[in-house]
Formats: C-alpha cells, structure tokens, sequence
C-alpha cells in the first residue's frame, strides 16, 4: 500500500504551515505598519491556521497508523476529527474578524494604502502557493484546511483592491467592509464544511458511492438471490468500509459459495473500500438482523 512516510498530504501540510508561520509574524508587524483591521484581523486568523495546520499534520500522521487493539479500524478516523476542529477554529476565527470590522465602521481610522498593497502582493504569492499545495488534497482534512488557505487568498485579493481604491477615495469604511464581505463568504463555505464533516461523524453514507448501485450489481451475479444489510460508511471522507448479507440460491453448491465471493469481492474492487465485510447464508437460513 505504498510508503507512507512519503504520503504528499503529510508534505503538503507540513509546507502550509511552516509557510503560513512565517507569514503571520510578517503580517503582524505590517498591520500595525499600516494601520489596516483587515491585515491585523488576518494576522490573528493565521494564528488560528497555523494551530490548525499544525493539529492536522499531527492528526494526519496519527492516521496513518495501522490497526491495532484500540482502533481496529486503525487511526483515519482522527484526520476527521482535524476537519472538525479546524472548521470550528475557521468559524471562531471569522468572528472575531466581523467583530474588530463593526468597531471600525463605528470607529473609522485611516489606513496606510502603499503600505497595503505592497502586503497585499506579497500575501496573495505566500498564501496563493500554500493553497495549491494543499488544494489537490482528498481527505475530508485537507479540504477543510485547504479552505483555511482559500480564505485568506481571498482575503488578500480584497485588500489589494480595496488598498487601490483607497489610493483613490480615501475612505475608512473600504478596508472594513471588504474584511466583512469575504468573511461572510468564507462563512458560508465552511458550514457547508461542517455540515459534511458531521455527515461523516455520524457515519452518514458517503457520496461518491451508490448503495442501490451496488446491490444491484451483486444481485445479477449467478447464485445471489438477495442482498440486505448493506451498510456504507467512511473513515475520513476518501476511505470507506462496506458490509453487507448476500442470500444465496437454493440450487448453489458449496463448492460454488466461494466462486460467488469472489465475483462479489471483484464488483468492489471498483470501489474506493479499504475495508469489506461479505455475509453469505443459505436460501433456508434466517437472518436475525432482519428483525430489528
């Protein structure tokens, strides 16, 4: 299965954050530079990413553990809970962005516009590189980081063109009402986050594979009569687990009972499973689980 030392998401991670580390420092001293809340509030967000990236390089590693006596199923699991974590880290995040935005609605004071720009520039390159990195992502963890990465990409192109603009009208309300725009934007995208990271947590079935699709293909393999207690879930949104009970024909002899498996183990294949369960029983046999 590959050497996972090497896995790029581990590597795509680690490149995020020491990335995103480095940045927020810079950020920071050039926020108070210029006097912009929208620099400042995306210098206290990448504090957040950057304890998110870091929770998740941690958590991406611990789920490439192998299986063992407490975790049967193995660790992947935990690369789900880093999507839980960094979504709620993202949300609080914005917040505190919206909140420092109003007070200087309320409040307004004027913002350094070169200085901006120039922060502007150097913030799309940094943070544009670290989301494509960690944009070619599968796991439900990266996706959600590579959102972290997004936002504030679109961060920056707000405030490169609302530095431009203030070049021109000299308003304090821009730099505070484009921070208000995207993090309402990037808001939305994350409850969406959430809403299927949650999905998945509670074992929701995944969407990129079709039950009814499934059993249909097994049923129209020879020797299958029924098929029920399918049940499909995910480990971390990119790997999933399947079980289900296949009722075989009357006429089916023993010696036809593994050939039927493994035509059902190669329907499968097909299928992005790291872990199945097949259940076959006789014509005549009952199966208790029908009964709850």
């Amino acid at each position: 299965m590959g050497h996972h030392h090497h896995h790029p998401s581990e590597k795509n991670l680690r490149t995020a954050f020491f990335l995103n580390l480095a940045f927020t420092i810079v950020e920071l001293v050039g926020g108070l530079w210029v006097n912009s809340v929208a620099i400042l509030s995306d210098a206290i967000h990448d504090l957040g990413d950057c304890l998110s990236l870091g929770s998740s390089l941690y958590l991406e590693k611990l789920a490439k553990k192998s299986p063992d006596s407490k975790y049967s199923f193995g660790y992947r699991r935990f690369s789900l809970l880093g999507a839980l974590i960094n979504s709620l880290v993202l949300i609080l995040g914005s917040i505190w962005v919206i909140k420092e935005a109003i007070i200087r609605l309320v409040q307004p004071e004027p913002s350094n516009a070169q200085g901006m720009i120039l922060l502007a520039i150097f913030g799309l390159a940094i943070n544009g590189y670290a989301a494509w990195k960690v944009s070619h992502g599968k796991t439900m963890n990266e996706r959600v980081i590579s959102w972290h990465l997004v936002e504030d990409v679109l961060g920056w192109a707000a405030i490169l063109v609302g530095a431009v603009i203030l070049l021109i009208v000299k308003s304090p309300y821009i730099d505070p009402i484009l921070s208000l725009a995207i993090t309402c934007f990037i808001l939305w995208n994350v409850f969406k986050r959430l809403q299927e990271t949650v999905f998945l947590f509670l074992q929701g079935q995944p969407k990129d594979v079709s039950k009814s699709e499934i059993e249909g293909k097994i049923l129209e393999l020879e020797g299958v009569e029924s098929v029920h207690q399918t049940h499909i879930w995910s480990l971390d949104g990119e790997h999933h687990v399947f079980t289900t009970h296949v009722k075989l024909t009357a006429e089916i002899s023993p010696s036809k009972i593994l050939e039927v498996k493994t035509k059902i183990r190669k329907v499968l294949l097909e299928y992005p499973f790291v872990h199945y369960t097949i259940e076959t029983e006789s014509a005549e046999e009952i199966c208790e689980l029908t009964k709850n």
